[in-house]
């Protein structure tokens, strides 16, 4: 499903009003609500927020560094990797989207936001992790193409040399 209204693609700033947000799930609404900026000044996370034309947030995800253990790999993708004990990477903790806005393809815009943000960093990275709450974001991160770990099938990842020339802004 394409969008059906435009939507700017911006960092986290404190002049938008977070406590509106509602996206269903109280844990991603009070983490957005209670949590976000402290982990910003801490500089643990960033957070992306996709904002109508009144300013609105109809979703946000959050990006963090991290790393892959190259035994969770599957071999074909291991064997095509540096010896390294471990490849970097970076993690979407969260991706959520406002009850008003679902089901108009905002969660694809916001996966596509930051895997070109994470495929454009200036440090390399090798994949975009993600970590699924239960089958239906499996569902939707397989159809995106990404691949669960070896031990954990709630976890996915994306190498981000996929992205490169797919993801169009």
């Amino acid at each position: 499903m394409k969008l059906s209204m435009p939507f700017k693609f911006l960092t986290l700033d404190t002049v938008y009003d977070r406590f509106c947000f509602n996206s269903g799930s109280e844990a991603l609404d009070r983490y957005f609500k209670q949590q976000v900026t402290q982990d910003i000044r801490r500089r643990i996370t960033t957070c992306f927020v996709a904002l109508t034309s009144e300013n609105q947030i109809a979703g946000y995800y959050t990006l963090a560094a991290t790393s892959i253990f190259l035994s969770n790999l599957p071999d074909n993708i291991k064997k095509k990797l540096p010896r390294y004990p471990s490849v970097p990477a970076v993690r979407m903790g969260r991706l959520a989207v406002d009850q008003n806005f679902k089901g108009k393809g905002l969660g694809g815009a916001l996966l596509a936001d930051a895997l070109y943000r994470s495929a454009q960093a200036e440090i390399a990275t090798y994949a975009l992790v993600v970590d699924a709450k239960d089958s239906a974001a499996i569902s939707f991160y397989q159809h995106y193409g990404f691949t669960a770990f070896i031990d954990s099938p709630m976890s996915l990842f994306l190498p981000l040399a996929t992205v490169h020339g797919v993801v169009d802004r």
